[in-house]
């Protein structure tokens, strides 16, 4: 049984999974929290100690650490004798972190798919550019690697499982929504980090139709849905990083990804990308200073981090599946409602990355028990479903389905 988790990150989704952690930490055992500033490590420790939020009396213990380091990081993952990798640093890190994981035998979980800083929306599928490289690797040293384990992706991924597994004989669509219908109060700012979240929305944006890759270009294709709670919403095709693992896993000829904006939003990324700002190609300035352009934006926004206290209203993820079911077309969606202020009041953060960092925790408890300890390299929809949703319902996230029978509880008959 695997035991001991060390959380690389200190942002806004670390802190949620510093507080999950220890809520569970009979479970899991000791936790240790690492990034380049030990003080953003011991600031959240500090907040989990002001929540109470241990379960049983422990000491969380913080370290300075560069991940891209691949032997620093072998070496604290003995030190704190961690059996449990959870990075939610940068998506930069995914490789090396990775690496020293496959090299100590840690379990690794992360939240996102890798990224290289002079690359942006890769040749799909794009986890094919780097951790699938290493399904082999993983397979022979009975390493378990779980990618993808936040919210989208993670459980946007096992809703997609749990719906070809139970309620559709064939799936012809799965549309996955993402809005966010809460107020920062801030003039602009990105839900996480600024860096990642431009270089997402700056090139082109892959989905997966009539089981082929289509490029688009952002803000290109709208549609607006009627959501429960957030009511009706406008969503924009976007590419991520889930359509790259579902594309390939489950036999669904058309995956899309959808977010919402606002006119505000979509006006001030306008300007920014089209004065260059939003580039990651450096540029020299008249003082002969190289800056990276995306990087001064990041540096000028507010850290996202920053926006939990007194952010309000609800976010709204889903997935809308359609497809056939004995014979007959069958329409359902998968979700789950968030709301901003109840995130806080928990763990000092907001919503979106209350959602991103208590699946990784749920995960973390799996592998504690077995039932996903895969001793390979897996995406989320090719692990039971159930197990991940229940404890997901029980840590705050629950799942409901809406369909032609109603609104319900994901595991309840209709």
């Amino acid at each position: 049984m695997k035991r001991n988790v060390l959380i690389i990150g200190a942002g806004g989704v670390a802190k949620v999974v510093a507080h999950k952690c220890a809520q569970h930490n009979d479970e899991l055992g000791q936790i240790a929290i690492a990034s380049r500033s030990v003080d953003k490590c011991q600031a959240i420790i500090e907040s989990v100690k002001a929540k109470e939020s241990l379960k049983v009396p422990a000491e969380i213990k913080a370290y300075a650490l560069n991940a891209l380091d691949i032997e620093a990081t072998k070496s604290l993952i003995r030190e704190t004798d961690s059996q449990i990798v959870i990075n939610v640093g940068s998506a930069f890190l995914n490789m090396s972190v990775l690496r020293a994981c496959m090299e100590t035998g840690a379990a690794y979980l992360d939240t996102a798919i890798h990224e290289e800083p002079g690359k942006i929306c890769e040749t799909p599928p794009w986890y094919g550019n780097y951790e699938w490289n290493h399904l082999a690797e993983c397979q022979e040293k009975g390493v378990t690697a779980i990618l993808g384990a936040g919210f989208d992706p993670g459980v946007v991924n096992a809703w997609a499982a749990l719906a070809a597994e139970r309620h559709f004989d064939q799936i012809d669509s799965i549309d996955i929504l993402d809005v966010n219908a809460g107020s920062h109060g801030k003039y602009f700012a990105t839900n996480f980090d600024p860096e990642i979240n431009f270089r997402e929305f700056t090139g082109q944006v892959w989905s997966w139709q009539n089981s082929q890759w289509t490029s688009n270009t952002m803000f290109e294709v709208k549609r607006t849905d009627d959501l429960p709670v957030v009511g009706k919403q406008n969503l924009y095709l976007t590419g991520h990083d889930e359509v790259h693992s579902l594309s390939k896993n489950l036999n669904v000829p058309n995956i899309r990804f959808w977010m919402s904006f606002g006119e505000h939003y979509i006006n001030v990324f306008t300007v920014l990308k089209n004065l260059g700002l939003l580039s990651e190609q450096p540029v020299k300035t008249a003082e002969g200073l190289e800056v990276v352009p995306l990087k001064v934006v990041k540096a000028v926004l507010p850290d996202p981090a920053s926006l939990a206290p007194g952010y309000t209203g609800k976010t709204c993820i889903g997935d809308l599946i359609k497809g056939t079911r004995d014979g007959q077309e069958r329409e359902l969606l998968i979700y789950n409602v968030a709301d901003h202020e109840d995130a806080y009041a928990e763990t000092d953060s907001q919503g979106i990355s209350y959602t991103a960092g208590v699946p990784p925790v749920a995960a973390a408890r799996l592998i504690v028990s077995g039932e996903w300890d895969a001793k390979r390299m897996v995406n989320v929809e090719e692990l039971p479903a159930a197990p991940f949703l229940t404890l997901l319902d029980q840590m705050g996230l629950p799942t409901r389905i809406k369909d032609a029978n109603g609104d319900r509880p994901w595991d309840q008959l209709a």
